[in-house]
């Protein structure tokens, strides 16, 4: 038995000195309110006090979410913003507006239709009957087309056939609560309006608020808070107004992915499985509608986790995003790795070449997770692949130094044991680090000699001497053929806990000529992995649970304990598929296009993991943030595995490898980026792959 040595590092919880204020010390997991977001800001970021139970968080399952961050707005399906719950229009974590109700004719419209449009817009369809004579039938009908940004046009449209008269009133609250506060149940009063230009305005010792309507209206009642208008519309006639919310001092809300250049290639999806096209778009809007800037260097994006309640900086779910979105280019990528390194720890100590991140709840059987570590761990993973991608010579260079730290970090963390350990003393060795260490010594060893670099034999021994021991330590038998152990505690005995954190073991990273790195299992273990993740007690049907159904301590709704984690799922897809377990891979991969159907391709970061039948739908988790990185960034994981693509650009080559069965039938991609330039490929129903498009001198790989 290879006993865990020691840890030697310290909790990363705390702040440390260089860490910039936009990023969020700690990430409590979901149903834990967020705290104020540091200003400046370029999103409300997520909680930053230690584990609470907020028995009163208002629910997120129901709302419908614009986002171009900074500027949020939620709404319920009825489109009156009544100030309840979560609603309202946000910047930087501040709700600028919380009430915008309209009255026509003195009577409120009738709900009938409420849906998303984009990423960061809405629309709301009511209807009145407003002529004496006009029986069942509506003959007003009110729409009203929300936007992220603050802007909110109303639109009057008469279908009676005689001229209306129509008043129009909008009521209008705000209390400028801090997201934190309204999580946590205590928004504070509405605040006195005064009359501002052609609207209102509100004002706290902190800051302020203020709309204004165009056209500007008869009327503003301060004290009620009231604008009012009066339309004639004539049969068919239409009218509109449009009402702009903004912080006093910020001027127009604008949004990083809504800049005249995206780091995201705009690529497009085509096929015989109907949602494939609907899944790729609406992926790519909500990452474009997560990005956000680090203030002091504004060139620089990367992906906020998610909407509402992690709109700040997670740097191990940043990376990882980053990297299942490498098919739409390396921009996103470099951005992320460039961020993350100014935040990476110097100078003398254990900790020296950590990049720090929060905590992360663990369910009942583990401690919560470092995922400073598993960030650390990722940042040289996601350089080494986007210099496969196609990064650029000159910026993988100006990289590698911060790769180099972090995988110095690794070596001395690790010492003369066999494992990483976790770094509270007396902490589990969990599978997954492993997984993640594993990785990040073999692809960081392909990158250290790539540059000439020393330290890549060191790295590739340790990694050799790993896999040696985890065969045997983390291996638990069983009657049912075995299981790897998710941990084991400091006496070295394992942790036989079936959970998605196996998935990692999967996940073994692309080296040169497409090849995938060795993984820590050998053939008979993964084949063993592959037979339980495609399982009854680990596929709900709609995905893979976080823990198996049969586990002590399953929750279908646990999100570390039995929901379904979009990631984890893309993830163990992407694995079997590699690992040539179609079967287990196909079925994980329809059940989750499956769901993605009943959120409108707008995949929550985790769902129930209550199991599918038929006529079932998959059951919204209220905590859960939609849209959230990792889950769009999952949508573009799951169709590039379909197709297999392997590039290897400093050797000018690509490798297709589609999965055979084609569970899909034919499925086209067009517009993706390889080498910085368009890549197009089809795989037919046949499972055969034709390149389409593709950067001058780039060939076909073996």
């Amino acid at each position: 038995m290879h006993q865990p040595t020691p840890p030697s590092t310290a909790d990363d919880n705390r702040r440390p000195r260089d860490l910039p204020p936009w990023l969020p010390p700690t990430d409590d997991g979901p149903g834990r309110p967020p705290a104020r977001a540091p200003r400046p800001a370029s999103a409300p970021a997520r909680a930053a006090a230690g584990p609470r139970h907020a028995t009163g968080l208002p629910p997120a399952h129901t709302a419908l979410i614009c986002v171009a961050l900074p500027g949020l707005a939620i709404s319920t399906d009825r489109g009156q913003l009544t100030g309840q719950g979560l609603e309202g229009f946000y910047r930087a974590g501040r709700r600028l507006l919380a009430r915008c109700q309209v009255r026509v004719a003195g009577r409120e419209p009738l709900a009938v239709q409420a849906r998303m449009t984009g990423a960061d817009s809405a629309r709301f369809v009511g209807t009145l009957r407003v002529s004496p004579t006009a029986g069942p039938d509506p003959d007003v009908v009110v729409e009203r087309t929300r936007h992220a940004d603050g802007t909110e046009r109303i639109t009057l449209r008469s279908y009676a056939v005689h001229p209306l008269r129509l008043p129009l009133e909008v009521a209008l609250a705000t209390d400028l609560a801090e997201l934190s506060a309204i999580a946590a149940g205590t928004p504070g009063p509405e605040l006195p309006a005064g009359v501002h230009g052609s609207g209102l305005r509100w004002t706290t010792p902190s800051g302020s608020s203020s709309i204004t309507a165009d056209p500007p209206p008869a009327d503003a009642l301060a004290s009620a808070g009231l604008l009012r208008w009066e339309f004639e519309l004539p049969p068919g006639g239409t009218a509109d107004v449009e009402l702009r919310v903004r912080a006093e001092g910020a001027g127009p809300s604008r949004a990083v992915g809504r800049a005249a250049t995206s780091p995201l290639a705009p690529a497009r999806a085509t096929g015989d499985h109907p949602g494939v096209a609907a899944l790729l778009r609406t992926s790519i809007d909500d990452l474009e509608a997560l990005l956000i800037r680090d203030p002091a260097h504004p060139s620089d994006t990367c992906l906020a986790a998610g909407a509402p309640w992690r709109c700040g900086l997670a740097p191990a779910e940043a990376l990882a995003a980053a990297r299942m979105a490498l098919p739409l280019g390396t921009r996103l990528a470099v951005g992320t790795l460039r961020t993350l390194a100014r935040t990476q720890l110097r100078g003398p100590g254990p900790r020296t070449g950590m990049i720090p991140g929060p905590r992360r709840d663990a369910g009942a059987h583990l401690p919560p997770a470092c995922t400073g570590t598993e960030a650390t761990l990722l940042f040289p993973v996601l350089l080494a692949e986007a210099r496969r991608w196609g990064l650029p010579e000159q910026e993988t260079r100006e990289l590698l130094p911060a790769a180099e730290r972090c995988l110095t970090w690794l070596r001395t963390q690790a010492g003369d044991g066999t494992y990483l350990c976790a770094p509270e003393p007396g902490g589990p060795v969990r599978s997954e680090t492993q997984a993640h260490a594993h990785r990040a010594a073999l692809l960081g060893a392909d990158l250290l000699d790539a540059y000439g670099r020393p330290g890549a034999a060191e790295l590739r021994q340790w990694a050799h001497e790993l896999g040696e021991a985890f065969r045997v330590d983390f291996w638990a038998a069983d009657r049912g053929g075995g299981r790897p152990a998710a941990a084991l505690d400091p006496d070295g005995r394992p942790l036989a806990l079936l959970g998605a954190t196996a998935v990692h073991l999967l996940d073994t990273g692309l080296l040169g000529a497409g090849r995938p790195a060795a993984g820590l299992l050998d053939k008979i273990q993964t084949e063993q992995l592959a037979r339980l993740l495609g399982g009854p007690a680990m596929d709900s049907g709609w995905g893979l649970r976080g823990m198996g159904a049969k586990e002590a301590g399953h929750n279908p709704f646990g999100h570390r304990s039995g929901a379904v984690r979009v990631q984890e799922t893309a993830l163990a897809v992407a694995g079997l598929a590699a690992a040539g377990y179609e079967k287990e891979a196909g079925g994980l991969l329809r059940g989750l296009l499956a769901a993605a159907v009943h959120f409108g391709h707008r995949l929550p970061e985790m769902f129930a993991g209550e199991q599918r039948s038929d006529g079932s739908a998959p059951l919204p988790h209220p905590a859960a943030c939609r849209p959230a990185a990792t889950a769009a960034a999952s949508g573009i994981l799951l169709l590039t595995t379909l197709v297999g693509i392997r590039p290897d650009v400093p050797a000018g080559t690509v490798t297709l490898r589609p999965l055979p069965s084609a569970p899909l039938g034919e499925l086209g991609l067009t517009r993706l980026r390889v080498a910085g330039a368009p890549f197009s490929v089809r795989v037919s129903r046949l499972g055969l792959a034709m390149v389409e498009e593709a950067a001058d001198g780039l060939r076909l790989g073996k």
